[in-house]
């Protein structure tokens, strides 16, 4: 029989309400009642205890908020009653031991990946057009449109077709809804030109000139992060010519980052072009050239400790925490324990799981570098009168997330329980196998783009309200909370960890069952839905406030 609530943790004076609860019903839970004072729907909490102003609350075993007024016993967190806060850390000195999970399963396991020059292998292979200030986005959109037509990788001939056929029903007078989106049927004659080729990206931004010379460098350095990705085989660049990123700064930073790049990089500048059709040619032509060469690389298997996944949490929900984050987390430490890489990022929902991060962290330097990248990050947030506390978005609190240590103690999870051996700040390259953890913000977008940035060749993006939302370069995987979700929205989720909440599956289960996914995932085998949808959503960070 499924449990009506939830206990996370003994230290816990709340309970998650699994299913919809109603004002009056008594709940029993390890041989104690509670009469419920409030209607608490599923993901939601009610205390266990009588609050009175200024209690602690504790969620996850960790101090998440503290009480406004006084609360009954029975009664609903919410907004009003209760507000965030954490408990203060520092480094310790804290001897971390880590039990590894059962990796036996998978020991001898392989992904079919593109092996590059360098040793590192990308799960993906893509040509990567870039420009160098946003007056060269419109030429990147023209160039994008005749590739990826002619080539076979666009995904909105449908819509086309759909709307051809509103056109006809409106010349003919016909009934405007007699045909429907899912009538229309894939062309089998637009088919890919080059098999190898897993598609060609662009990454149009709003930077490169204005701003700051700092906002130029940092973009400038993003930039090279995606070229070095191992996911990406070939490069295009675009540039205007008198812009604050000019192309021997950005040549400079990616030398910095590999030394050894040798993956072939055409640029273009326009301000030094006979024409603007001249310009979109050349490269149009010097691109296909590089892509009939490209094409002759073949996947190839490859262990999997060459696996770099990104872990990352969006539209999340008061099951975030329970079923999917930890499900994931589960997935990192098998990763871990096979010795490959794993990147926790959005430093402003890590607010309230600081202590027990510094604590697994592998040395003093590692975990006095995290504490500074979080301490500046939120004083910068304060000093504009905002904080880490205002992360959590409306949907985040109307599903059950109450303050942002709820939010984070719960995202936290995805990165599972293994040592942080590193920490990186946006766009530092990943070099240490194990968990490293990653400066960003919360943001999304902002999030997914630097943990490719720092070398993610595979993203797991847990979600329980539901988030179309991908990367040009990293193919991206959608994990659902709950089964609502995955039934509704089936059209962007991969995986549903619902399983763990109907008390169907444990999360070691659906650990093994992610880590599954992202062997075929990485091989080409499963196309995640965010890929076939080209959701290729790229947001630089300009390291202002962002939550």
């Amino acid at each position: 029989m499924k449990a009506s609530v939830l206990k996370i943790h003994p230290k816990d004076n709340v309970l998650v309400a699994l299913t919809n609860l109603k004002k009056g019903e008594v709940i029993e839970h390890n041989g104690n009642s509670y009469t419920l004072v409030d209607d608490v729907n599923a993901k939601h909490k009610f205390f266990i205890d009588d609050m009175k102003a200024g209690d602690a609350v504790y969620m996850y075993g960790v101090l998440v908020g503290k009480t406004q007024f006084d609360v009954s016993r029975g009664g609903r967190m919410t907004t009003e009653n209760t507000k965030h806060a954490t408990g203060a850390y520092d480094y310790r000195g804290v001897k971390y031991e880590w039990h590894a999970p059962d990796v036996s399963k998978f020991k001898n396991r392989t992904f079919n990946g593109y092996h590059r020059s360098d040793g590192r292998v990308g799960t993906a292979n893509y040509w990567l057009f870039i420009p160098m200030v946003f007056c060269e986005n419109r030429n990147l959109d023209v160039i994008r449109e005749a590739l990826h037509n002619e080539l076979g990788y666009a995904v909105t001939d449908k819509y086309k077709s759909y709307t051809r056929q509103l056109v006809k029903a409106c010349k003919e007078g016909s009934d405007l809804g007699g045909f429907q989106i899912g009538d229309i049927k894939p062309d089998p004659l637009q088919q890919r030109i080059f098999k190898n080729i897993d598609g060609i990206k662009f990454l149009n931004h709003q930077g490169g000139c204005g701003g700051t010379r700092q906002d130029a460098e940092t973009l400038g350095r993003l930039l090279a992060a995606y070229c070095d990705n191992p996911n990406v085989g070939g490069v295009t660049v675009l540039s205007l010519g008198c812009q604050n990123l000019q192309v021997k700064d950005f040549l400079k930073y990616l030398n910095e980052r590999n030394p050894g790049f040798d993956k072939p990089l055409h640029v273009f500048e326009q301000q030094r072009a006979q024409s603007e059709e001249k310009l979109v040619a050349d490269a149009i032509r010097k691109t296909f050239e590089g892509l009939i060469e490209l094409n002759k690389l073949e996947r190839k298997p490859a262990p999997l400790t060459e696996l770099c996944i990104g872990v990352k949490c969006g539209g999340s929900d008061g099951f975030s925490g329970i079923s999917a984050n930890p499900a994931v987390g589960y997935c990192a430490d098998l990763v871990v324990g096979l010795g490959g890489k794993i990147l926790l990022a959005e430093f402003p929902e890590l607010c309230g799981a600081e202590q027990e991060l510094v604590d697994r962290s592998v040395d003093e330097a590692t975990a006095r570098k995290f504490m500074r990248l979080m301490r500046d990050y939120n004083e910068m947030a304060e000093k504009v009168g905002s904080g880490f506390h205002m992360n959590p978005s409306p949907g985040n609190i109307r599903d059950g997330l109450i303050t942002d240590a709820i939010k984070s103690t719960g995202a936290a999870k995805k990165g599972g329980t293994s040592p942080v051996v590193d920490v990186l700040d946006y766009t530092e390259k990943v070099s240490k196998p194990g968990l490293s953890l990653v400066c960003t913000p919360g943001n999304d977008v902002e999030a997914t783009t630097g943990k490719t940035a720092s070398g993610a060749t595979l993203i797991l993006f847990t979600t329980g309200l539901g988030t179309p939302t991908g990367n040009p370069v990293c193919p991206t995987i959608k994990v659902a909370t709950n089964s609502s979700l995955a039934k509704r929205m089936p059209d962007i989720i991969d995986i549903d960890t619902g399983a763990i909440i109907e008390g169907e599956s444990t999360i070691e289960e659906m650990g093994e069952e992610i880590l599954e996914y992202c062997i075929r995932a990485a091989s080409g085998e499963e196309i995640p839905k965010a890929v076939q949808l080209n959701q290729d959503d790229f947001i630089p960070w300009k390291r202002g406030v962002s939550l």
